[in-house]
């Protein structure tokens, strides 16, 4: 084990703060704990947190738990901190601000301290604030790997199914720099706002003449490719709009396909998996988010990409068990982000 470096040993306590779900639960009823800081050891970094970006996935896993959590567990995927204790020799180093998307399979990062391989980071721009960057990871990267797996190219059709949301956003952004033609799905309110993101064509989710008028719009041959956000019966619905053969990634469980659908499209599915990386022990997927970090980095702070209206949650247990509950009704287009420290 290498020797480790810090700025101050004593500024390290031995315990933090952290917010556990102590079992799943309907209502996401989560606690208040106290914790040992974790233990580093060879190419770990011990970072202090400084704010965490909530998704629905820690909604959904809160109601129904994960296969290889322990309780109580800490959730929270999406972190930014700052690394107080690294390896001497292990980069970054000391003092850097870093931010990355964390192993579903291990505790998470809601809580003042966190350990992550130093290969995850991903080092944040002196100019970009840390509320900011904490609503990249998880939706950034979502929204870069369907497009990788849909090989969005210049005057393909892509239809994003809720561009409004966090991964709609960046998804509608990143094929606009593609070059594709892009149609997207928002509330009338939202319209305004996909528009101003590059969407080509925006309909109503809510009309249910929808697939009629996208056909309209759009005519008989069907998209190219599709991101299918939501998952369940819209995945079928979403197959339905594609041309044959086309491709489309989708982010949620696979819904049971009728075999005359898949005969008639024969359709390229491809799932997107960010926890993926970590459950296959994969380090070439793991060391791939950390690129995927510095582009979104990189392109949100100089401008080319908009990232989501950071939605400030309180670090308490209440608070935070409020938030979940909003991530899974929905309906806001902004990216929470619980504030740490």
């Amino acid at each position: 084990m290498p020797n480790t470096v810090v700025t101050n040993p004593d500024t390290i306590p031995s315990s933090m703060q952290a917010i556990a779900l102590i079992e799943p639960n309907e209502d996401i009823n989560l606690t208040d704990i106290q914790l040992p800081v974790p233990q580093c050891t060879g190419n770990e970094l011990l970072v202090k947190v400084e704010y965490v970006g909530l998704n629905p996935v820690d909604a959904q896993f809160a109601k129904s738990g994960f296969c290889l959590w322990q309780y109580p567990h800490v959730l929270g995927l999406d972190a930014v901190g700052v690394v107080v204790k690294a390896g001497k020799g292990v980069f970054p180093g000391v003092g850097e601000r870093v931010m990355w998307h964390a192993s579903i399979g291990e505790q998470g990062i809601l809580s003042e301290y966190a350990k992550v391989p130093n290969y995850a980071v991903s080092i944040i721009p002196q100019q970009l604030a840390s509320d900011k960057a904490a609503t990249l990871p998880c939706a950034g990267m979502a929204a870069l790997i369907s497009l990788d797996k849909l090989a969005v190219t210049e005057g393909d059709t892509l239809f994003v199914e809720g561009g409004a949301g966090a991964v709609g956003q960046f998804a509608i952004q990143f094929a606009k720099q593609r070059g594709a033609d892009v149609f997207t799905t928002a509330s009338k309110r939202n319209h305004k706002l996909v528009k101003q993101l590059g969407a080509d064509v925006v309909f109503d989710y809510n009309d249910k003449a929808l697939c009629d008028k996208i056909r309209r719009e759009l005519g008989p041959q069907g998209f190219d490719a599709v991101i299918d956000i939501m998952g369940g019966e819209s995945t079928i619905q979403n197959i339905e709009l594609m041309r044959f053969c086309g491709r489309i990634a989708c982010l949620n469980p696979l819904p049971n396909f009728e075999q005359q659908l898949m005969y008639r499209r024969a359709p390229n599915i491809s799932i997107v998996s960010l926890g993926g990386a970590w459950l296959a022990n994969s380090l070439c997927a793991q060391q791939r988010m950390s690129f995927m970090g510095n582009l979104l980095l990189e392109t949100v702070s100089n401008g080319e990409i908009i990232p989501p209206e950071v939605l400030a949650v309180d670090f308490n247990a209440k608070a935070v068990s409020s938030a979940l509950n909003n991530q899974l009704a929905g309906g806001f287009t902004g990216k929470q982000v619980v504030k740490i420290s």
